[in-house]
């Protein structure tokens, strides 16, 4: 992709649409291309930070599938194995295996509330309005989340269709730190972030709330008696989403890590082809969905968003391309950015993996040097 003004426009065409600001990166064949638009901070006039930190939402789930097939690969877990087998104070259903979490095809009740295809939906613990504005710096445990979403009738029978859910990735949390017997935070600490040098990627834990410097300003509005309100949620415990959704990264970091990952250095191949192997409705693998661009490429992603700040995560299944960008905007109950969000997002896709060729091959073990990754900065 050679057309760098057209990823220019499209940043600014994405604050148009009513986002604060946006941070993108793109690495391919030309060398790498860093672009800002919008702002930092509402009433301010400073661009996002090129490589800020964000609150990356629902990526974090392909760090902690990543996390777990690694300890398949190390005989620890059996990706078939009975949930209840390993966490039997919970009660689960017999029938929920660890493949089945990874993949949302379990059933379990989203602890964040269940939308279903009638309109009709399900409330679940409080993530939405002034209710969660106010009460954003409760610590929430993961067992509190699982055995409210256990509490809920299940949405169908373990393994007989797909629908996402974080729960699924809270119980795949405790399943790892019950088999390891430490903190994920420690594990995904040794096994992913200091191996691949990721210095701005954490999990925060149940008691911070600060999000370090740099960073772009995320927010929430809710309205109250016809009066609305704008808050600035940048300072949050999101112990709320946990590992659905709790972890910081940066664009930088978030290219590092996919491309790591599809390039085989993360996982052995056979585990990596099962991760990378989605699901008929979806299209969703063990972490990441499996998507075909509109030019015909296949891509590796995960997005996220929590309350105000937004994470894209995109590669070839090679690594030779990647495009991960970092948003900042206001958010409410309505969800009212999710179609400009869904939009900008498809644009984006198009503009920068419109010349991959599509590639049908299984992602292929390969060792990412030092001068590779230096070069890719």
């Amino acid at each position: 992709m050679s057309n760098r003004s057209e990823l220019r426009e499209l940043a600014q065409e994405i604050v148009d649409s009513g986002f604060a600001g946006v941070q993108l990166r793109v690495n391919d064949a030309d060398g790498e291309w860093v672009g800002t638009a919008g702002v930092r901070e509402l009433g301010g006039t400073e661009q996002p930070p090129a490589d800020g930190r964000v609150r990356i939402g629902s990526n974090t789930k392909t760090f902690t599938a990543t996390v777990m097939l690694q300890l398949v690969a190390d005989g620890l877990i059996d990706l078939d194995g009975q949930v209840a087998a390993i966490l039997p104070e919970f009660g689960f259903d017999p029938r929920i295996t660890v493949r089945m979490l990874l993949q949302h095809t379990s059933g379990l009740f989203n602890f964040t509330g269940e939308y279903y295809e009638d309109g009709t939906v399900a409330p679940g613990m409080p993530w939405q309005g002034k209710e969660w504005v106010e009460g954003r710096f409760a610590a929430h445990l993961p067992e509190e989340l699982v055995r409210f979403s256990l509490s809920k009738p299940a949405r169908f029978e373990p393994g007989t269709d797909w629908s996402y859910a974080n729960t699924n990735y809270v119980v795949a949390r405790l399943v790892i730190e019950e088999v390891t017997g430490r903190p994920l935070a420690e594990e995904m600490r040794l096994r992913i972030l200091e191996p691949l040098g990721l210095a701005d990627t954490f999990m925060p834990g149940d008691t911070q709330v600060d999000l370090p410097e740099p960073h772009a300003h995320a927010y929430y509005r809710y309205e109250e008696d016809g009066s609305e309100t704008v808050v600035d949620v940048t300072r949050q415990n999101a112990s709320w989403i946990s590992t659905g959704g709790d972890m910081v990264s940066t664009t930088e970091d978030l290219h590092t890590f996919i491309r790591a990952l599809v390039t085989g250095r993360l996982l052995p191949a056979p585990l990596l082809a099962e991760m990378c192997t989605p699901e008929s409705k979806a299209h969703y693998g063990l972490g990441v969905f499996v998507q075909e661009t509109p030019g015909g490429s296949t891509v590796i992603t995960h997005n996220g968003g929590i309350a105000g700040h937004g994470a894209l995560m995109y590669s070839t299944p090679d690594g030779r391309t990647t495009l991960t960008a970092a948003l900042n905007y206001v958010d409410d109950a309505a969800l009212s950015l999710a179609v400009p969000f869904q939009e900008a997002t498809q644009k984006l896709v198009k503009a920068v993996f419109a010349t991959e060729s599509k590639k049908t091959e299984e992602p292929k073990e390969t060792e990412v040097t030092e001068e590779a990754t230096e070069s890719a900065r």
